[in-house]
């Protein structure tokens, strides 16, 4: 038998820090595909992070369904933990992959048809990405065979890890090589974060009541893409606030953004 709450507040909390978490995640998305709205131009936000974010977030999609509504792998999971243990996925995880795979495969297409500049996807960006899916369709038929959906969902798991962690990245250098977050929505970072701060609560909230703390080993990437994602929007509010805060200027059009740009990236290759 699955394990249930113990302590009706606690389980309260863990709602309301899930659904939380889910509408700060959730909304995130929003900010940036508002503002290549507006602009008509999607200068100044990194493609490689996009074409990334949207790797990570179907392999979290697969993950967080797979365990929500398959007993097959939530009997694996209790055999694994134990059998009292309460599944880590809640309906708000299946709920915000799936609107974040959505959103993310709308700015993609904001990408192809708004003013770029200069700007395209790298080659090492694509070969990752298809060096992930590769490897994911090669332990999706390895796992076929036992029936191991639960150590092919840990390498759902490792490919969400990698590309959090990667994804990153090519914003941040950007930013720097640019000497400015221009084009880069600082709101979607201020709600990744404070979502990523709930999620951990939500997590905390489960283990004080069941005494435990398989909820967090048990549920490594989930733990892993909250820190990771943590770290990161710290580091891109200090860009934005504090290296490259904002300059009063005249709003630039679409093509000076991207000659702007350009500019930037030239003085500092």
């Amino acid at each position: 038998m699955s394990s249930s709450w113990n302590s009706v507040p606690l389980h309260v909390s863990y709602e309301v820090l899930g659904w939380f978490a889910f509408v700060c995640w959730s909304i995130s998305f929003w900010p940036q595909v508002i503002l290549n709205f507006r602009r008509k131009s999607v200068v100044g936000l990194n493609f490689d992070f996009v074409l990334l974010n949207l790797t990570k977030h179907s392999s979290y999609l697969i993950y967080n369904a797979s365990l929500y509504f398959s007993s097959a792998i939530q009997q694996q999971y209790r055999d694994k933990y134990g059998q009292k243990q309460m599944i880590p996925v809640a309906a708000n995880d299946v709920a915000f992959s799936v609107h974040a795979v959505l959103l993310t495969a709308i700015t993609l297409y904001q990408i192809a048809i708004y003013d770029r500049g200069s700007q395209k996807v790298s080659k090492i960006t694509c070969g990752i990405v298809i060096v992930a899916w590769t490897a994911a369709a090669v332990c999706f038929f390895i796992a076929l065979h036992n029936h191991h959906w639960l150590w092919l969902l840990s390498i759902f798991t490792t490919i969400q890890v990698s590309m959090t962690v990667i994804k990153y990245i090519p914003q941040a250098v950007m930013n720097f090589m640019r000497k400015s977050t221009d084009g880069w929505s600082i709101e979607n970072i201020l709600l990744d974060f404070s979502g990523g701060v709930a999620n951990y609560a939500q997590m905390a909230m489960q283990s004080i009541d069941q005494s435990s703390w398989v909820n967090f080993y048990g549920n490594i990437g989930k733990l892993l893409l909250s820190l990771v994602s943590i770290f990161f929007d710290i580091l891109f509010m200090i860009q934005h606030y504090v290296l490259y805060p904002e300059r009063k200027r005249k709003p630039e059009t679409p093509t000076d953004e991207a000659k702007s740009s350009d500019q930037h990236l030239a003085e500092n290759v």
